[in-house]
């Protein structure tokens, strides 16, 4: 039975099964995110009461590490699939394109690797600076950290937020394809709701983008 789920996995379906499986967890956790980090809007109190709770949630590290293995696995996948398909084609699309066909391809598709590989760098910078970096505790509190104050402090350097906005662009970019490629992959691919999941795909990596861009900015505006 292992066996048999380790050749499915292995397999071109397989992959694009974790690939798109992965994509689409990665996706619910990017709304989740967005959601808490728009309490922000809300006032330092709340924010650091959204942030101590979740911190001191002891399911936290249990849920970091599934996430941690889940990205590692979709970066890992998607690169083993984009390496096999080079070496299955060796002459490029361009070469190989012909008079009358319509090609689906778009900036966002043809980009997802590039797009991908600067918003895993992306990613550990954000966790190196919010995550572990300054650190100050909440004024008359010894266990709540201001990590609201850690916020503006990052934010109010427009260098830090030209790099925000630009990543997390480049995140609805990404999402744009993605989140249509990962219901296909999962074999939900049929004319009565594909174009259904294409317009709703591409409003969600609207929403997450924009919404991730928003925030660097309102914060170095206002403070």
């Amino acid at each position: 039975m292992a066996s048999r789920f380790g050749r499915f996995f292995s397999s071109s379906v397989g992959t694009k099964f974790l690939i798109g499986g992965t994509g689409l967890l990665l996706f619910a956790y990017l709304v989740l995110h967005l959601a808490g980090n728009a309490i922000i809007f809300f006032g330092q109190e709340a924010f650091n009461e959204y942030a101590h709770a979740l911190i001191s949630n002891p399911l936290v590290i249990p849920a970091e590490i599934g996430l941690l293995l889940i990205f590692l696995l979709h970066i890992y996948k998607t690169i083993r699939m984009w390496f096999a398909n080079q070496a299955a084609r060796p002459v490029s699309y361009a070469k190989k394109a012909t008079a009358g066909h319509t090609s689906r391809k778009s900036v966002a598709s043809t980009t997802m690797i590039l797009s991908g590989l600067v918003i895993a760098i992306f990613v550990v910078i954000h966790v190196r600076q919010f995550k572990f970096g300054s650190f100050y505790l909440v004024e008359g509190s010894d266990a709540v950290r201001d990590l609201y104050r850690t916020e503006i402090e990052v934010f109010q350097q427009p260098v830090w937020v030209a790099f925000y906005v630009i990543c997390t662009l480049l995140v609805a970019l990404h999402l744009r394809h993605g989140i249509a490629s990962a219901f296909q992959s999962l074999g939900f691919d049929h004319p009565t709701y594909t174009r259904k999941i294409v317009t709703w795909g591409i409003i969600g990596a609207v929403i997450i983008g924009g919404g991730l861009a928003i925030i660097p900015m309102w914060v170095y505006l206002t403070h």
